[in-house]
């Protein structure tokens, strides 16, 4: 198996017997190559001091994360390891409590056994997703959402009575913390081509005790047209493909294009999408990128704005600005009617999109024996749009021009 090569410590250190269970284990059935391996262990008793020890051994971090159940968290450089207690007397009671057969499945770390006491294996190569048992998805519900989120990160299907036990029990969802089905949606959206199941978590109704979304089909052709606008945006500038792909900061790994794919679920009335990303507890930053979107779209789909209206509207948007591209585009706005502002945010230099300051508020101070005002700042925002006219070029032309201006403020008052 994949997982045992290049460990960061020495299995003789682990009792016995010890079970890699989980996604590492469906991972190496199915070939697949994790850039940071995560691995699931299992023992029989005392897991929270096993993993203490093997923390102390190698100076690695310890999280415990369930003293109740026994489970806790290594974490070495470019690798996790959560070490849990055997839920049962034996292996394949623990299997039996786990939610779909593809994770039901452990691997004898000493003897290379595969434990597959529910034909898990046999489900990972036909690509399905099928429940151990009903009560198991009933224990957590938040393992309703998790098929839907493996279904999209594996491309596999949910077997056809799974996902009817799935629809049936969609109202247990409700009493999940709001942070756990935040992190699965997250999960989701993430994922890429995650949209198909984005559409078929909203038909059966998943997300309806948190977001009230209503069903219909312009929402799966609109999350299908925003997929193909965003990928066009990426091949016909790569420079924009970075800042949709780059995650929005250090701690939340979403990024612009998936917050993309959430605002097509979210109302379009900004107080009520506000309401419902607060309810999932969305951050302050994921919360910012949805107003932004949802007040100033409606500006690339009126007719074209003015040079003035450019500089205020660039000056609003900032980094969201490729995402409001790529809505744009799904609401039916050609390309050729946004490659002038696309131009325009791509050019560093660019006096509308990027302006820099002629002058600072001390010059003005300092030049006109000015007092520190409010009209300190109209001035640098007018010396900005004469700047973008090509009325002025030069700091001696800015000073020139906030004096007239002082005095036809003035002579009108």
């Amino acid at each position: 198996m994949q997982f045992l090569e290049n460990l960061p410590f020495d299995l003789d250190l682990l009792p016995k017997p010890v079970y890699v269970v989980g996604g590492a284990v469906r991972d190496g059935l199915l070939g697949r190559v994790r850039g940071e391996l995560d691995l699931d262990l299992v023992i029989p008793v005392g897991a929270v001091d096993v993993a203490r020890r093997l923390a102390n051994e190698y100076r690695a971090g310890f999280v415990l994360l369930d003293a109740e159940r026994q489970i806790a968290r290594v974490v070495f450089p470019g690798m996790t390891v959560d070490i849990a207690q055997q839920d049962g007397a034996i292996i394949t009671d623990d299997l039996a409590r786990r939610d779909y057969t593809l994770n039901a499945i452990a691997y004898d770390i000493q003897t290379g056994e595969t434990i597959d006491p529910f034909n898990g294996t046999q489900d990972i190569q036909e690509g399905t997703i099928r429940m151990v048992r009903r009560q198991n998805l009933v224990e957590d519900p938040l393992r309703l959402l998790r098929a839907y989120r493996q279904a999209a990160q594996l491309n596999f299907t949910i077997e056809s009575n799974t996902r009817d036990a799935i629809r049936e029990l969609v109202a247990l969802l409700t009493t999940v913390a709001a942070e756990r089905v935040l992190a699965e949606l997250r999960y989701l959206l993430q994922t890429p081509n995650s949209s198909q199941w984005l559409v078929a978590m909203v038909e059966d109704e998943l997300l309806s005790g948190w977001l009230k979304i209503p069903v219909d089909v312009a929402f799966k052709n609109q999350l299908s047209e925003f997929d193909r606008s965003i990928e066009l945006i990426k091949h016909d500038y790569p420079a924009l493909r970075i800042e949709l792909d780059r995650p929005l900061r250090d701690t939340i790994s979403v990024s612009r294009g998936s917050i993309g794919k959430l605002i097509k679920i979210l109302s379009p009335d900004l107080e009520l999408a506000t309401i419902q990303m607060l309810r999932l507890t969305f951050s302050s930053i994921e919360i910012q990128v949805v107003t932004t979107v949802i007040n100033y779209l409606p500006a690339l789909l009126a007719p074209e704005m003015s040079l003035s209206e450019q500089y205020f509207w660039f000056k609003s948007v900032g980094s969201d600005f490729p995402l409001l591209v790529g809505l744009a585009l799904t609401e039916g706005v050609k390309m050729e009617q946004l490659e002038c502002l696309i131009d325009r945010y791509l050019d560093p230099d660019s006096q509308v999109a990027h302006p820099t300051p002629l002058v600072s508020g001390h010059d003005l101070i300092q030049a006109l024996q000015l007092t520190p005002s409010p009209m300190i700042g109209k001035l640098l925002t007018e010396i900005q749009l004469a700047r973008i006219m090509g009325k002025i070029s030069t700091p001696a032309d800015a000073i020139e021009f906030s004096r007239k201006y002082i005095r036809c403020e003035f002579s009108n008052t």
